[in-house]
């Protein structure tokens, strides 16, 4: 069983853009429904709102995930990986995750 554990922005091991990789995954039945980047503002709001809110890297700026397509992903537990370089959102998606109008971002498969 995992522990749980505050873990603040600063233990967070950062890309050089400072920045932090988030896989997305849906909390009842595992499946990976996107990846996506969070900066500080991002980490902050979406513990403090449970609602998934990440960076965009083409914007430059947060962006809810939903606040356009209703879309909303529910943050049910977050998990960080062992190098505190990546973080796991285990989330209730509210219809599709992906930008395509599919569940998941990984609905391709490479032949």
């Amino acid at each position: 069983m995992s522990e749980k554990e505050k873990i603040s922005w600063s233990e967070l091991k950062l890309s050089d853009n400072g920045l932090i990789p988030c896989i997305v995954q849906d909390a009842g039945n595992n499946e990976v429904l996107m990846m996506a980047y969070m900066n500080r503002e991002a980490y902050e709001k979406t513990l403090e709102t449970k609602v998934m809110t990440y960076y965009s890297r083409s914007r430059n700026e947060l962006w809810i995930k939903g606040a356009t397509s209703g879309h909303y992903q529910y943050l049910k537990e977050f998990r960080i990986d062992c190098d505190n370089d990546t973080l796991l959102a285990k989330v209730d998606q509210v219809g599709a995750a992906c930008h395509t109008g599919n569940r998941s971002c990984f609905y391709r498969v490479i032949d």
